[in-house]
């Protein structure tokens, strides 16, 4: 039998979609193309050939700070039901409309 769901998404859920986005970024492909789907380093070209497959990937320099990016995504996207409401398509536009041409609160 299955246990109760869980309250909220799981982290390792959230940390997942995230890499997945990452893995289909423009922002890697692009990586991938400026440096000729080379490693910076040895410099052993990327390729699938039989015999002779060398797997290349995109690595962030400054590193990723996942559990900053989760506890982001779970204070701005994920937060509690009781803070979100379900609305119509139109009333959920008219809606961020309004936020638009108030000024920022300060």
């Amino acid at each position: 039998m299955l246990g109760k769901k869980q309250p909220h998404t799981p982290r390792s859920r959230v940390k997942s979609a995230l890499r997945q986005l990452s893995l289909r970024s423009r922002e890697r492909a692009a990586a991938i193309k400026r440096d000729g789907n080379t490693c910076c380093t040895c410099g052993k070209k990327g390729s699938n050939k039989k015999g002779g497959i060398v797997k290349t990937t995109v690595h962030h320099k400054n590193g990723v700070k996942w559990d900053k990016i989760i506890q982001f995504i779970y204070e701005e996207l994920l937060v509690d039901p009781d803070l979100l409401e379900v609305l119509c398509v139109e009333c959920h536009k008219k809606g961020h409309d309004i936020e638009k041409a108030e000024p920022p609160s300060k």
